[in-house]
């Protein structure tokens, strides 16, 4: 009976679940390799501790490490349903409350080692965390795509710590209500982009959809819809969709750098997004959110179970 300890917490609705122990080892002197060597040799543990029956399609899950750097918290490497992923937003946030639950930090900045680089966060005293984005950009303006049953799509390209493809001109209502045909609409257009072989610098995967639209509540500025890999819609605003999100407007010259944007989620929870100047047409975003820690648990791996490490996708 394998045992993992595990913390769950949610990120303004997003789910995150944080092994603290029970993990693999992984063999690797960078986290990138450490990362390539848990995609190619761990997929069981992997899908195991997200997938149905102990998770659910939602579930970001998270591997905590020690630091490269000694004088950085700790190390992460994120994975969900399908995959192993570069950077989360919300998974960081979540990180940073489930490190204070541990009593590992109290409030103040730390860093955390992540395979596309180190991402810093802020612990505010009222427990809200900022955390600081790896540098964003614009890759792509206004991206003409056929989309099946749907028609012309056209949006921008972006990266944020994950590709996205982030359109606005859509016609859809952005509501759980409408959940069904978002889905629809986003995963054909992630299809149609494989299939027309189109993706983010350095052959880049876009694996993450986004759509936006005027806000409901009126002091947010507007609205997204986020499909992740699989075919999971992000239940928060997004960290990296949200520092997409800013790129593009920096690049448009719609948002200027300090200034705050409020990203309002499909379910109505909110980031507060700002970017600073990154040099060479890069921005460095800030997005600060709430996180709660719901579980300290410990999952049971029974070798005899057909489905101990998950129902695979």
């Amino acid at each position: 009976m394998r045992r993992v300890r595990v913390i769950d917490s949610h990120t303004e609705g997003e789910p995150t679940r944080v092994v603290i122990s029970g993990a693999p080892e992984l063999q690797g002197s960078t986290l990138g390799e450490q990362a390539q060597v848990f995609r190619e040799m761990h997929n069981g543990f992997r899908s195991g501790v997200v997938c149905e029956p102990r998770g659910a399609d939602a579930v970001v899950g998270a591997l905590l490490l020690p630091a490269t750097d000694p004088s950085h918290a700790a190390g992460v490497i994120f994975f969900n349903n399908v995959g192993v992923l570069g950077m989360c937003g919300h998974g960081t946030i979540g990180i940073v409350r489930t490190l204070q639950y541990l009593g590992r930090i109290e409030a103040g900045k730390v860093t955390l080692d992540t395979p596309v680089g180190p991402v810093g966060a802020t612990l505010h005293q009222d427990g809200r965390v900022t955390v600081e984005n790896v540098p964003s950009y614009r890759y792509r303006q206004g991206v003409s795509i056929q989309v099946p049953g749907f028609g012309e799509v056209i949006g921008d390209i972006a990266y944020g710590g994950n590709w996205f493809f982030a359109a606005k001109a859509h016609g859809l209502d952005l509501t759980l209500a409408n959940l069904e045909q978002l889905t629809r609409f986003t995963s054909s257009i992630r299809e149609s982009l494989e299939r027309e072989g189109i993706t983010g610098e350095n052959n880049g995967h876009i694996d993450h959809i986004e759509l936006f639209g005027a806000a409901e509540a009126p002091q947010n500025n507007s609205r997204n819809f986020v499909l992740c890999p699989g075919l999971s819609y992000d239940r928060s605003p997004c960290g990296t969709g949200t520092s997409a999100k800013l790129a593009c407007l920096a690049a448009d010259g719609s948002l200027q750098p300090g200034e705050i944007w409020r990203q309002e989620s499909v379910i109505g929870s909110v980031f507060e997004g700002s970017y600073q100047p990154g040099g060479n047409g890069k921005v460095l975003p800030s997005i600060t959110g709430r996180a709660y820690v719901t579980a300290d648990s410990e999952l049971l791996f029974d070798a005899e179970d057909p489905f101990a490490e998950g129902i695979r996708q």
